[in-house]
């Protein structure tokens, strides 16, 4: 007698196998636009002393600094681009009166993703 080998079956197995190997792709993400809120060292102080929440940040320039510019990086790495909304002592008090709005993160916040979509950006 002679044992016959049955391959039923089998083209199943290796495709299971090969769906296990390749990576399935994830569709392409596109690019966004991120406004950060940006100081200039003359005016860190200054700006401290005016917003109503400055105990939440850092108490120098030099720290400050240092923690945006690793919250950017992260930004960029994940593919994003980001904008730099400058706050001006001079301009964000006004602005904030003429809105209403306490001067805090939160209404910097709306001013940063106020003047990036005024700007018209193309990745």
């Amino acid at each position: 007698m002679v044992k016959k080998t049955s391959h039923t079956g089998s083209g199943k197995t290796i495709a299971r196998l090969k769906e296990k190997t390749v990576k399935k792709k994830e569709p392409a993400r596109q690019p966004m636009i991120q406004a950060l809120v940006w100081y200039k060292e003359e005016h860190y102080a200054q700006l401290l002393g005016m917003f109503d929440d400055a105990a939440l940040l850092p108490p120098t320039y030099a720290h400050w600094l240092s923690r945006a510019e690793e919250k950017k990086a992260e930004i960029e790495a994940a593919g994003d681009q980001v904008i730099k909304v400058f706050i001006d002592p001079e301009t964000f008090p006004l602005w904030c009166e003429k809105k209403q709005l306490p001067m805090d993160a939160n209404s910097r916040s709306t001013l940063a993703i106020e003047v990036a979509q005024a700007r018209s950006f193309t990745l």
